[in-house]
């Protein structure tokens, strides 16, 4: 659990393509085995230390000639933005992916000091 000290809370948001693999035949959509695409987001502020931030799938488009399998999740997460990370495996083909993020945290407070 984060406990927040601080009156000043943040909440930031988006939606992100990851990518769009079957316009150009890209390793999503033609590949096998593990893979995966990452793609950085930054924060529209800095928050005071990093935050919560959920991911989910608002958007993919998929064969249906394999299973579904995917994975998203929000890596290297700072103060100032982290990664959505998309993962498939086995014969699954993904076209393309489009990711929606929300951050939750504390932001810097104006009446906060620090001694040393």
């Amino acid at each position: 659990m984060q406990r927040l000290n601080s009156g000043v809370f943040g909440v930031d948001h988006g939606n992100v393509v990851l990518f769009s693999d079957f316009e150009d035949d890209g390793q999503m959509w033609r590949g096998q085995g593990p893979r995966e695409a990452r793609k950085p987001v930054r924060f529209a502020e800095p928050y005071l230390n990093p935050p919560h931030v959920q991911v989910a799938l608002s958007m993919w488009d998929i064969a249906n000639t394999s299973n579904m399998r995917a994975d998203v999740q929000a890596e290297n997460i700072t103060k100032e933005g982290f990664e959505i990370v998309f993962r498939t495996w086995a014969d699954t083909q993904v076209a393309r992916v489009r990711v929606a993020w929300t951050s939750f945290g504390e932001l810097p407070n104006d009446e906060g000091w620090e001694l040393y």
